[in-house]
């Protein structure tokens, strides 16, 4: 890849994509440039330079490291959507065809919808951009040739959110690049996020690697001589190179491992290039008969590659009197090289007419996000999930038969055996590791025999179990299965509360669960169908009562569609506005002016940032309900008035949260202080404990807003022992 940060033109860029993919189609190009030119039209960067100078980078990027015309056009359009008034995905659609639309959907933020916080909206995007990678890989390298030029121009962003964007860039983007084995992006995104995080850090590593570089390159020279002579006599076709490492990589051996700067030997790699598998032990060989083999150093990452396509072999060796320090040789074909150097890029290089049986079990990995992202709602619990099982350091561990499974460093037993499958950890009564019996909690290490011990009279996983794991893959079916242990029996109980309630009004449960009348119950609380909410009912997390008055007001809509519908005499959510005049009383804005009487419905109990309506209460003043609660929907809508939230701060307010948990002698201590230190001190509490050996805990909690509410539950939410933690009134 280019270093100067080059920018192609056009024809380049054409040309570049030639060499990779002959029977482009160059016209496709060229339109998305042409009109990616025309919609950026008079927008400019924080730089001050044309917005189209980013589009053209980032398409630039793509095309160095060979991936296709669909791909490169997608680069050229993927910021129309979001950022140019009149552009849409069915624009798009149109002009360049469902293939360019589905990836320039992939990488555009989720910009429309309401979140809590910067925070929520950049983890729900990148859920997102990784369902999208399920359907198409090629949406993560445009998000990372995005996020590379970005990187390279963050000088101009605010300084707070340089480092924030840098943070991000090293946990996620650079970590992607690498399971994708995408070298080049990988390594230049790790040091602009280190020159951001640590600038000190940064700019002594550099001092310390520059002082030596004449040195280092003296070193090469010789090494490259000895190596070239000796391969020349054997008749061998050849390319020997020097390789510095890359300054993030150093940084991470002072500081994580503690080295200083003079005991890291391996600044430099020596990479040969051949033509075949058989030359690469060839040159092995050679390696080993000029200089000393570092014992524990030697790699062969192509008898077992490593996940992301990656293969090579990886010797350390001690040069003798003329360079009497270790230093690293990488060797491989050129093939192996570009797949290096590019990762998956390169399969689009080779995959016409190819089996691409063995590509999907290097993806195994994405796969295993899609299955346990639908089962995460809370949008940092996933993020967790992506840092600890997908981006971590790897194992590698062998099956019985053979078989190389990857897993994050720290898994256990346990962990291997719900990687297998979600059978094979139910039913799981010990293992073997290496052929002996170990406990289920046994660190793995690379290299290590896993056998999994079975017995069809197994009872299932036990609660414990969630402290043994250390993968969320491993979590989430452990949890799966005690819901779906629970979920027939609060399904029942929820269906026997609605029909209940349904019938105390005179009503059918049956007309109402329509799927129409449904929907909008399904989508405020992303439930997939009609038993969803029959749980969530049975367990608490919704009233019956506040279900059946929604279902009804759809009903109610349907029934009078054709008829002229009435102005609603309820302030309607987001038009709250209008009441700031005068002072606000304890915390709240009254149509009308201030002085009047405030108070806070103890039915929901709302708090900053709710959608909220008031209501006069004779000789109390105005009485604050959340919008959505049950009793507002049935109070007289002649006492309605106009209520907002002043923006300052007022204090703490009361609010219930339900937890339910499995149970343990320790749970409620525990879970007390646990929720205290995170910032909700606790004011009341009850317990319910029931036949399943799960128990449900009801606190009242004082919040400054519902922002750090939802942060207290998600906090909740991640402890192994917590089934469900939601508010209480909705």
């Amino acid at each position: 890849m280019a270093t100067a940060y080059e920018c192609m033109t056009l024809e380049q860029m054409i040309a570049r994509m030639k060499h990779y993919h002959p029977n482009a189609d160059a016209s496709l190009v060229e339109r998305a440039y042409a009109f990616a030119e025309r919609v950026h039209g008079g927008q400019r960067r924080l730089s001050g330079e044309p917005y189209i100078i980013h589009p053209v980078y980032v398409a630039s990027i793509l095309t160095e490291i060979g991936i296709d015309a669909p791909t490169i056009a997608a680069g050229l359009l993927h910021d129309t959507v979001e950022d140019c008034k009149d552009v849409t995905l069915e624009v798009l659609r149109r002009e360049f065809g469902e293939e360019v639309a589905m990836l320039v959907d992939g990488v555009t933020k989720l910009s429309q919808l309401d979140f809590t916080d910067r925070e929520e909206r950049q983890a729900e995007t990148l859920r997102k951009m990784i369902l999208a990678m399920g359907r198409d890989i090629r949406v993560v390298l445009i998000k990372l040739a995005d996020r590379l030029h970005n990187m390279r121009t963050l000088k101009f962003q605010p300084v707070e959110r340089q480092v924030a964007i840098a943070r991000e860039t090293l946990d996620i983007y650079a970590p992607l690049a690498h399971r994708l084995g995408v070298y080049t992006i990988k390594a230049e995104l790790e040091d602009l996020s280190l020159r951001y995080i640590d600038p000190e850090g940064y700019q002594d590593v550099a001092r310390k690697v520059g002082m030596k570089r004449a040195e280092r390159e003296e070193n090469i020279k010789i090494v490259i001589e000895e190596l070239s002579q000796k391969l020349k006599d054997l008749g061998m076709h050849f390319e020997v190179a020097g390789r510095p490492k890359h300054l993030y990589s150093i940084y991470r051996k002072m500081v994580i491992q503690n080295k200083p700067f003079d005991q890291i030997y391996d600044l430099i790699a020596i990479r040969v290039l051949v033509d075949t598998v058989p030359d690469c032990y060839t040159v092995l060989g050679v390696c080993h008969t000029l200089w000393t083999q570092v014992p524990g150093r030697f790699k062969d990452y192509i008898s077992v590659p490593k996940n992301n396509m990656y293969q090579s072999l990886h010797t350390t060796v001690i040069g003798g009197r003329r360079i009497p320090f270790p230093f690293e040789i990488q060797i491989r074909t050129w093939e192996m090289h570009h797949v290096a150097e590019y990762g998956i890029a390169a399969h689009w290089r080779y995959k016409e007419g190819g089996d691409d049986k063995a590509f999907d079990r290097k993806l195994y990995w994405l796969r295993q996000i899609l299955d346990w992202q639908g089962e995460t709602r809370d949008s940092h619990e996933f993020i967790d999930g992506l840092k600890t099982d997908i981006f971590a350091e790897q194992v590698f561990i062998f099956t019985p038969k053979g078989d190389i499974i990857d897993m994050p460093r720290g898994a256990t037993p346990l962990d291997f055996a719900y990687r297998v499958h979600s059978a094979v950890g139910n039913s799981c009564i010990g293992a073997k590791v290496n052929g002996r019996i170990v406990p289920l909690d046994t660190p793995l290490e690379t290299g290590d025999r896993v056998e999994i011990m079975t017995s069809s009279a197994a009872k299932g996983p036990s609660m414990d179990w969630l402290k043994i794991v250390k993968t969320q893959g491993a979590r989430s079916k452990i949890r799966q299965y005690f819901k779906r242990e629970l979920r027939g029996e609060n399904v029942t109980k929820g269906k026997d509360l609605l029909d209940r309630e349904a019938k105390r009004r005179g009503l059918q449960l049956g007309v109402l669960m329509k799927d129409e009348n449904l929907e909008p119950l399904l989508k405020k609380y992303a439930f997939s169908d009609a038993e969803d909410i029959y749980g969530a009912v049975g367990y608490g997390m919704i009233a019956a009562a506040y279900v059946i008055t929604r279902l009804y007001e759809e009903q109610q809509k349907a029934e009078e569609a054709a008829a002229p519908k009435a102005p609603p005499a309820l302030p309607e959510v987001g038009e709250s506005t209008s009441a700031r005049t005068g002072k606000p009383t304890q915390g709240i804005y009254v149509e009308g002016g201030s002085g009047m009487l405030v108070r806070f419905a103890r039915c929901c109990n709302p708090v900053p940032g709710d959608d909220i309506v008031g209501y006069i209460t004779r000789g109390r003043g105005v009485t604050v309900h959340k919008a959505d609660c049950v009793n507002a929907q049935h109070s007289e809508p002649e006492r309605a008035i106009r209520v907002s939230w002043a923006e300052e701060s007022i204090g703490r307010f009361t609010t219930t949260i339900q937890v339910i948990a499995y149970d343990h002698p320790s749970l409620l201590g525990e879970l007390t202080v646990f929720v205290q230190d995170g910032g909700a001190p606790i004011s009341a509490m009850s317990v319910k404990i029931s036949k399943n050996k799960t128990c449900t805990i009801q606190m009242e909690v004082q919040v400054e807003s519902r922002e750090k509410l939802d942060a207290v539950l998600a906090r909740i939410r991640k402890r192994p022992d917590v089934i469900e933690a939601f508010r209480l009134g909705r």
